[in-house]
């Protein structure tokens, strides 16, 4: 028996088909084949976890991390988006045991170095970057997940986890436990380590908006010198300008009159290489936008606050990169206006 036909890239006459759409499929693609978020219609993925897993992951995300948590869905959307997932693949819902698994993690924090920690990382922080190729190793064909994660732990069960281990993924690095040697008892040592985990997080993971929404210098200078002033700072930084224009060019009419509103793009290649290794989504940042305004005799240098973007998606990279860049407006308009 293999898996249904697909007839469209949006199923329109299933409520959690559109849900879907609307939540999960820019990350996750259409029909769970994956892009900056893992490709969910895995066989050895949906064969490996409860209805549940999928309900609470939904509900929880991965705080921290690429995924966000979706606590404005109601308990029915989430479950209709949670049967669109398991509708991927042809199988039943997987039935695991209750049960927890019961072994010593110390013996199995060896066995994590050993087997597990080149990918998921030495204390279960998961890979860098994210799904998407240009992001993480090429010879891994998905990012490996953060193990020591809040929402991970708590959407994962012990037998789950065990079932991941005895089963691994094919078509991804992980291999089959019991095939690299190990017995049940190491695998039990493993789960009871990854288990152990939950006691290190001390709380979950908040990435607080600032209270400044837009970083504003008053300038000394004319509004053509603090243009050449702000440039001068992105070279000196070692960034490159890559567009200058005026605010609104091509969507204001020229005729409406002197406007003394002027934007400088910047980037270099290693604030795009970062970036986009972070989070896709890093276009919301990219490239550095600095805008030179003049009203009523008074010139301003601004920019928007990049770490109220970062807020929006509660990754921890994203929040460090928007936290670099913050730093690099703050000194290129500090410099523009001394």
């Amino acid at each position: 028996m293999g898996r249904p036909e697909v007839t469209s890239d949006r199923d329109e006459g299933s409520e959690g088909g559109r849900l879907y759409a609307l939540h999960c499929s820019a990350c996750h693609g259409n029909y769970g084949l994956g892009g900056v978020g893992i490709p969910l219609a895995l066989d050895d993925f949906l064969e490996s976890v409860t209805d549940r897993y999928i309900a609470l992951t939904i509900r929880f995300g991965r705080p921290g991390r690429v995924m966000p948590p979706f606590p404005r869905l109601t308990g029915h959307e989430v479950l209709a988006i949670t049967k669109y997932i398991r509708s991927l693949h042809w199988a039943d819902e997987p039935q695991f045991s209750s049960e927890p698994v019961v072994g010593d993690p110390v013996a199995g924090r060896g066995l994590f170095a050993a087997f597990c920690a080149q990918c998921h990382g030495a204390n279960g922080e998961g890979g860098q970057g994210t799904g998407v190729s240009f992001s993480r190793p090429r010879f891994k064909s998905i990012l490996a997940p953060a193990l020591n994660n809040a929402g991970f732990l708590a959407s994962a069960s012990d037998q789950i986890i065990k079932h991941s281990l005895i089963q691994g993924r094919e078509g991804t690095p992980m291999r089959s436990v019991p095939a690299l040697g190990l017995s049940e008892q190491d695998i039990n040592d493993l789960v009871s380590y990854i288990r152990s985990f939950q006691n290190q997080l001390t709380k979950q993971v908040i990435i607080k908006r600032p209270a400044d929404a837009v970083l504003l210098q008053q300038s000394p200078y004319s509004y053509q010198q603090t243009i050449e002033n702000v440039k001068k700072a992105v070279a000196d930084s070692d960034y490159s300008v890559v567009r200058e224009q005026l605010l609104g060019e091509g969507i204001i009419d020229p005729d409406e009159g002197e406007r003394k509103q002027y934007v400088i793009y910047f980037a270099n290649l290693e604030m795009l290489s970062d970036g986009l290794g972070r989070d896709p989504r890093i276009g919301l940042f990219l490239p550095g936008k600095i805008v030179i305004a003049e009203y009523e005799g008074v010139v301003k240098v601004l920019t928007s606050n990049p770490k109220q973007y970062a807020a929006l998606f509660n990754n921890m990279a994203l929040n460090d990169f928007a936290e670099a860049l913050y730093r690099t407006y703050r000194t290129i308009l500090q410099a523009a206006v001394l």
